[in-house]
């Protein structure tokens, strides 16, 4: 039986009275010799137009339909009025409701590829060559 020598004290504080060891203090930091991609400029930036383009195509889409929504409840006269050949406003307002829906996506797209793929495929081109250099050291 291997048992520890008698002069050994336990890792724990025996009595309440006996003073409780400091902390060990935290190691020193060291500032990086670049700054973090996820601070850099161009990221804000590509972040911050990501999220507007959500917001402005999801408020699109929202937007149109919380308005018919509205129009439904509040004013059934106005979506009861005929347009022609027995198609009401109602059932227009409906049926226009696809294409906003499509030319909100098509907006996204649109904008997305014309603004932030170019912005995105430069970070990732900066991110790339940071890699490899830090990668070489």
């Amino acid at each position: 039986m291997n048992h520890p020598p008698h002069d050994s004290s336990p890792s724990y504080a025996t009595y309440p009275w006996q003073p409780v060891p400091p902390p060990a203090p935290p190691p020193p930091r060291t500032a990086p010799r670049h700054p973090a991609l996820g601070s850099h400029r161009d990221l804000r930036i590509l972040r911050t137009a990501y999220r507007r383009q959500r917001r402005v195509a999801t408020l699109t889409a929202l937007g149109y339909f919380t308005l018919f929504l509205v129009l439904s409840g509040c004013a059934p006269a106005l979506m009861n009025t005929e347009v022609s050949g027995g198609l009401t406003t109602g059932l227009l307002l409906g049926l226009v409701q696809l294409p906003v829906m499509c030319v909100a996506i098509a907006l996204y797209e649109f904008t997305a590829r014309r603004r932030l793929d170019r912005l995105a495929a430069r970070l990732r081109k900066l991110a790339e060559l940071e890699a490899n250099r830090d990668h070489r050291r």
